[in-house]
């Protein structure tokens, strides 16, 4: 059976939580496998819109539903997540959902760490949702990280915590912060470990069991591959791989594994937080995008910039990720522009490019070369074939997949996950 690995082929935002909804129910595990709590995926399922953060999107429909080695958890968070979910109907338990016992853990000082850099005068503000995912990844890659599994056990789980805090009291006390007494993290753990502890399982080994009975795997990627730690717009970006490559890393199955990547796109371009963006726009038309899509982040409220379709960094990220197919989205929010722009390269210092480069500076000075097409006047949200839309819309359509070098496999019409075209399933071998 083939496997599909979801990412986001621009800043995040481009609809994956419909897509991978959409998916789910063809699938028979959904995995999360980086990322943490900052990721806010929207289901609308018969007229009811979920709004998840943390948990798999599969959960919404009972499938098993896992989080991998590549996320870190906040274990506060999940447990209010479930609550939320419960209040409309939506019951989680060990039976759909499974946490890999070696994830890191976000804990309160990462948050309060995270708001401090974030709030200094000092410094480059990135933009995070202090919500204490780079900290914890931080620790992470430090070797010093307290893991799902050292909850189970109270006097390791005190070691655990004195190695990090011989870390973390250092470094308050030069912000000048106070020091946390070990039993104060210890306690906070303890107040949700065992609300968390009956989900945790060895998730390397169940997935490949799954895989060997047969089982359709989708990987659920959150944020988008312009956010990955090596590949995105540096240092402006998160702290965890967002391409699809991390799908085998984050939940410890052999790549081989993976066989179609599928690329969530944006007909325009959105980004939240600060970083270079070369189509922003900061006129009406930038206004009307953000209006007429909604664009306000589903974890924080966040007002998202706009700008025209960025084909040169799509073409980038399709080639980073492997992507085989995009799924284009909110192509409805065009609807009614007599015409659209669509960037095409840049020039930098006098020179074209066509591509992305790697260094700040020069991110911060690319220049956007257009390409202008006529817009058109009718609808299409709700579409739910080729002939439904206009002309032109098509027209749109099929110069995005010429530039960017890859084929549209779904067309995504408005939120319903109803109203979408499906060109090609990505479960299909």
């Amino acid at each position: 059976m083939a496997n599909v690995v979801v990412v986001g082929s621009q800043w995040g935002d481009e609809g994956k939580g419909k897509i991978v909804d959409w998916l789910s129910e063809r699938a028979d595990v959904v995995v999360r496998f980086q990322g943490g709590h900052n990721a806010g995926h929207t289901l609308v399922i018969d007229g009811v819109s979920y709004k998840l953060s943390l948990l798999p999107s599969g959960v919404v429909r009972g499938k098993l539903s896992v989080i991998g080695n590549g996320v870190v958890l906040d274990p506060h968070a999940f447990v209010k997540e479930l609550a939320k979910l419960a209040e409309q109907g939506v019951v989680v338990t060990p039976e759909n959902l499974r946490i890999a016992e070696n994830a890191s853990l976000i804990l309160s000082l990462h948050r309060e760490l995270d708001e401090l850099r974030e709030s200094s005068n000092t410094g480059t503000r990135i933009g995070t949702t202090k919500r204490g995912i780079g900290p914890a990844y931080e620790d992470k890659v430090g070797r010093r990280a307290i893991r799902v599994m050292d909850l189970a056990d109270r006097d390791v789980l005190t070691a655990r915590i004195e190695r990090l805090l011989a870390h973390h009291n250092p470094l308050r006390r030069g912000l000048g912060q106070p020091e946390i007494a070990v039993e104060t993290i210890h306690a906070e753990l303890m107040a949700v470990a065992d609300q968390v502890l009956p989900f945790v399982d060895i998730v390397w080994r169940l997935l490949d069991e799954k895989r060997r009975a047969g089982a359709r795997i989708l990987f659920e990627g959150a944020q988008g591959a312009l956010l990955d730690n090596d590949h995105g717009t540096y240092p402006f970006v998160t702290s965890s791989n967002t391409t699809a490559g991390q799908a085998s890393t984050g939940s410890g199955l052999g790549p081989g594994a993976l066989s179609y990547v599928l690329g969530i796109t944006k007909a325009y371009t959105t980004r939240v937080g600060e970083g270079p963006f070369p189509t922003e726009l900061h006129d009406e038309v930038g206004e009307f995008l953000g209006t007429r899509g909604h664009e306000f982040g589903t974890v924080t409220g966040r007002k998202r910039r706009c700008g025209w379709f960025d084909a040169v960094l799509v073409r980038q990220t399709v080639r980073v990720s492997g992507i085989d197919g995009i799924a284009l989205t909110k192509l409805d929010v065009l609807d009614g522009l007599d015409e659209i722009k669509v960037c095409v390269g840049y020039r930098l210092d006098g020179k074209v490019i066509d591509y992305l480069p790697a260094s700040q500076e020069a991110q911060a000075k690319v220049e956007p070369i257009y390409e202008t097409l006529e817009g058109w006047s009718g609808t299409t949200r709700g579409a739910r074939s080729w002939a439904d839309l206009p002309a032109q819309a098509v027209k749109y359509v099929r110069h995005v997949e010429e530039l960017i070098g890859a084929p549209v496999a779904m067309l995504s019409t408005s939120p319903d996950r109803l109203d979408t075209i499906l060109v090609q399933d990505p479960f299909q071998d």
